[in-house]
C-alpha cells in the first residue's frame, strides 16, 4: 500500500470509530483486519472495526436473546448523521449482512482504483470474559464466539518476535492465494503462521515452514482458533482441493531452494514463478518484462513494497534470494 492509502484508511477507520462510541455510550473500540495487522496488500479492500457495548447495554442482545439487527441499525445511522456531510456518496448496508456493517465511502483515494468499504461489527462481552459474542444475522438471535482483539495482540506479537519476517510472510501468500483461487481466507493463513514463524529467516524459509506445516495441518482437519474460543476456520474450497494446492506450493518452494543450491537461478526461478507469478517472472520472460520488474522493486512500488524482495527475486541473470 501506498503511505497515502494508508494513512486514508487508518483516518477513515478512526472516524468510524469515534462515531460508534459516540453511538453506544461507555463502549470501547478495536481494530483488527490487514490495516491493523501491518499485512494489506494493494488495492487494499477493506478496513476492520469493532465496538464492544457495556455490559448493561449488551444485557438484551446474546443467544436466546435480541439479534445484532437493532444495534448494527442504531451503528448505521450514528454513521450517516456524523459521516454524510464528509462523503456525499456514502452508502450503508445492513440487510442480508451476517456479521458487520458494510459502510461504501463513494470516495477512492486512488484514481483507478476501486474504493475500500469499511466492516464495523457490533459485537458484546462474553459472560465468561473471555472474548466476544459477534453477530450471525443469518439465523434468529443468533450470536457466535470470537476473540478478534486477542487475534489482533497476537499477530503483532508474531510480527516483533520475527522482525516483522510474520507480516512479510503473510503479504506473499496472500498473493499466493488470490492468484491460485483463494483456496483459504486471510485468517486461516495467519492462524497456521502464528503455529510455524515465531522467529526471524529468510523469506523463502519461511515459505517453505509455511507450506510445509499447512500442508500438513490441513491434510488432518480444519484450522483451529488460535485464541481457543471460536468455531474452527472454514476453508473456501474442499479440503481436500487445498491440501492439494497447498502441497504442490510446498513441493515448487522445495525445488527452487534446491536449485538454487544447486547453482540454477533460472530454474530456482521458474519453480518460484509457479507460486508468486506476478512477484516473480518466469526465467524466459522478456527482457524488457524483467527490467519493468526491477525497476518496480527499487522504487518501493506495488510489486514488492514492503514485501523484502530482492530485486535478484525479479531479474533472471541473477539469483532469487527473499
Amino acid at each position: 500500500m501506498t503511505d497515502h492509502e494508508l494513512a486514508e484508511a487508518k483516518r477513515r477507520r478512526r472516524l468510524l470509530a469515534a462515531s460508534v462510541r459516540r453511538a453506544f455510550p461507555g463502549s470501547t473500540t478495536y481494530f483488527n483486519g490487514s490495516v491493523a495487522h501491518g499485512d494489506a496488500n494493494t488495492p487494499l479492500t477493506d478496513v476492520d472495526l469493532g465496538v464492544v457495548l457495556t455490559k448493561k447495554d449488551a444485557e438484551p442482545y446474546g443467544p436466546g436473546k435480541k439479534s445484532a439487527l437493532p444495534l448494527m441499525e442504531i451503528a448505521r445511522d450514528a454513521i450517516h448523521n456524523d459521516l454524510d456531510d464528509e462523503f456525499d456518496k456514502l452508502t450503508i448496508e445492513i440487510v442480508g449482512r451476517r456479521r458487520a456493517v458494510l459502510v461504501r465511502f463513494g470516495d477512492p483515494v486512488t484514481q483507478g482504483q476501486t474504493d475500500f468499504t469499511a466492516d464495523v461489527m457490533t459485537a458484546i462481552p462474553h459472560p465468561s470474559g473471555c472474548g466476544l459474542y459477534i453477530p450471525n444475522t443469518k439465523i434468529a438471535a443468533q450470536w457466535d464466539r470470537a476473540d478478534p482483539i486477542t487475534h489482533t495482540q497476537m499477530v503483532l506479537e508474531a510480527i516483533t518476535d520475527t522482525k516483522v519476517v510474520f507480516a512479510r510472510t503473510v503479504r506473499l501468500l496472500k498473493h499466493w492465494n488470490g492468484t491460485h483461487s483463494k483456496p483459504m481466507c486471510s485468517w486461516n493463513i495467519k492462524a497456521l503462521c502464528l503455529e510455524c514463524l515465531n522467529e526471524p529467516m529468510p523469506l523463502i524459509n519461511a515459505l517453505q515452514d509455511f507450506f510445509t506445516y499447512a500442508a500438513d495441518e490441513i491434510g488432518r482437519g480444519p484450522t483451529a482458533d488460535p485464541a481457543g474460543v471460536a468455531d474452527p476456520i472454514p476453508l473456501n474450497m474442499p479440503r481436500r482441493e487445498v491440501h492439494k494446492r497447498l502441497c504442490t506450493a510446498r513441493d515448487y518452494v522445495d525445488l527452487a531452494i534446491e536449485h538454487e543450491k544447486a547453482g540454477r537461478p533460472l530454474s530456482a526461478q521458474h519453480a518460484l514463478h509457479q507460486v508468486l507469478p506476478e512477484l516473480v517472472p518466469d526465467a524466459d520472460c522478456t527482457e524488457e518484462e524483467a527490467d519493468r520488474l526491477a525497476r518496480t522493486v527499487r522504487s518501493g512500488g506495488t510489486a514488492a513494497s514492503g514485501l523484502g524482495l530482492s530485486t535478484g527475486l525479479v531479474t533472471p541473470t541473477r539469483a532469487w534470494g527473499i
